[in-house]
This record gives structure tokens, C-alpha cells and sequence, in this order.
């Protein structure tokens, strides 16, 4: 055997093992498995992170849910006719759009002017307040008919909408019916990322009432844990860019791998076979 096909031998068996021995293992990847050790399953606990979360701010096109009870029974009524026409109104335009959360129809959507229009109260800028302070705002405005001790103001989000794209399992606009939710609970409402997915790339755009910002998220630092973006925002968009192995086309597991690798390896072997005939 020339030793030039020699060496090309060998480098093309080197270039298979480097093929399948690039793949993650199953040891890896599987949860709860049985241990041959005495040790517990907690290896590291890290010291308390408090949260840096914000209060959101209302803005246009959020939806609220406003809930509004006192002692008067005739308040009650009135408001409860509110509520339910806001239910006929939200399921005929549900209906044309053949789809929704049961939740949003008890709720009202912020107007382009951040309005909102209740009964007894008239209109009400809620948009850069949080729920809290719209909250206070409708009980003030509610203590010109009825005592504050015999009032219940209820404001909170419509659930968190927000849109997941690119390297998702499950791409798509998603709705999660919480008052607050974290990034790593949307990745996992959406199916969590592909493994080619960037984790440490991941891209969030978010809305500001003066217009949109863009940024880059690392998943793989913990301080995420005490950022401002470890809870997302309504209307939030979360892109996941592809890794260079899905440019390069090379597997993921072991069997593309390895197929891939002796794919290589035969068409390798095929030319040199024709080179030195």
C-alpha cells in the first residue's frame, strides 16, 4: 500500500472518530437515573439571587382584567352588565379570529391613547401606570360613590402574550395565563430550543411605549437569575438563532454522526481507490 494512501487512511478514520466522538451521550441528556453513589443529588447550591424585577407599566394594547364589587347591590348590577357585554363583544371578535384565551374575554384591551372606558367612571388613562397604581386609581375615583371599606378593586394583566421564533420546538405567539413569567418558563411553554439552538445568544425584543429595543440574552450565565429580563413582558418577541452546526451540516446525534462520518470516510476511500488504480 503507497504510504500517501496510508496516510490518508488514517487521517480519514480520525476524522470518524472525531465525527462520533463530537456527540453528546445519553448520560448526558437522561433525567432521574439510577447513581451508584451515596452522595445526594443536590451538587452545588448557590447563594439566594434576589430578583431585579421591575413593575411592568401598562401600554397600548395590553389587555386588563378589572374587577369592581362594593356593598351596593345596584353598583354591582350595574357593573356585572359591564362585564358581560365585554364577554358578548371579546367572543364575536374571538369568533372572527377563530381563536383565544377564555380568560381574555372578561378582559379589556388598552386603546392606541392607553384608554379604557368604564361605567360610572368614564374613560381612565391606565397606560404607563402599573396594576397597582391603576388599581388605586379606580378606587379613588370609586370613593366618590361608595366607602372605601365597602369597595374591592381587582386589576390585573390578561395573561402574558408573547411570540417565539426560530430555533423553538414549538415556534409561535403563545399566551400564559400568569401575572408574571420568566424566560426560562416561555422557552419552556414553547417546546424549549432545538439543540442548535444559541443559548447563549438568545435574542429579546421588547416593547416600550416610545418604541422597541433589542437585546441579546445569556442563558448560560446565572446572573440572568437577578436581571431585568428574567421575567418577560407582554408582547415580547424571543428569537433563537441556529449554532454553526446546523450551517455546517454536520449531526447532532450520534446516529447523523456517524452516518455522516462514514458518508465522508466511503466517498474518501472511493477516491482514493480511483487515484490509485
Amino acid at each position: 500500500m503507497p504510504i500517501k494512501f496510508s496516510r490518508l487512511l488514517i487521517s480519514s478514520i480520525v476524522l470518524l472518530l472525531l465525527y462520533t466522538t463530537g456527540c453528546v451521550p445519553n448520560k448526558r441528556i437522561i433525567y432521574l437515573q439510577e447513581k451508584n453513589t451515596s452522595e445526594g443529588p443536590v451538587k452545588y447550591a448557590s447563594e439566594l439571587m434576589p430578583y431585579g424585577h421591575e413593575d411592568y407599566r401598562l401600554q397600548y394594547n395590553d389587555i386588563v382584567d378589572i374587577s369592581i364589587r362594593t356593598s351596593s347591590k345596584e353598583l354591582n348590577e350595574l357593573f356585572a352588565q359591564f362585564n358581560m357585554g365585554a364577554i358578548q363583544g371579546n367572543m364575536m371578535m374571538q369568533g372572527a379570529m377563530a381563536g383565544g384565551d377564555a380568560f381574555f374575554m372578561t378582559g379589556f384591551t388598552l386603546d392606541e391613547r392607553g384608554i379604557v372606558e368604564i361605567p360610572l367612571l368614564g374613560e381612565l388613562t391606565l397606560a404607563g401606570l402599573s396594576t397597582q397604581e391603576a388599581k388605586k386609581m379606580i378606587e379613588e375615583r370609586m370613593t366618590d360613590f361608595v366607602n372605601k371599606e365597602d369597595l374591592y378593586v381587582r386589576v390585573r394583566l390578561g395573561g402574558i402574550r408573547y411570540s417565539a421564533l426560530g430555533e423553538f420546538r414549538r415556534p409561535g405567539k403563545h399566551n400564559i395565563l400568569q401575572n408574571r413569567v420568566t424566560i426560562l418558563e416561555a422557552i419552556a411553554n414553547a417546546g424549549d430550543l432545538t439543540e442548535v439552538a444559541k443559548r447563549d445568544d438568545l435574542v429579546l425584543v421588547r416593547q416600550y411605549p416610545e418604541g422597541t429595543r433589542m437585546f441579546r440574552i445569556d442563558l448560560n450565565n446565572k446572573n440572568l437569575l437577578t436581571s431585568e429580563y428574567f421575567f418577560i413582558q407582554p408582547n415580547d418577541m424571543l428569537y433563537a438563532e441556529p449554532m454553526k452546526i446546523r450551517e455546517l451540516g454536520t449531526g447532532v446525534t450520534f446516529v447523523q454522526t456517524f452516518t455522516l462520518g462514514v458518508t465522508t470516510l466511503s466517498a474518501v476511500l472511493l477516491v482514493l481507490n480511483a487515484i490509485n488504480r
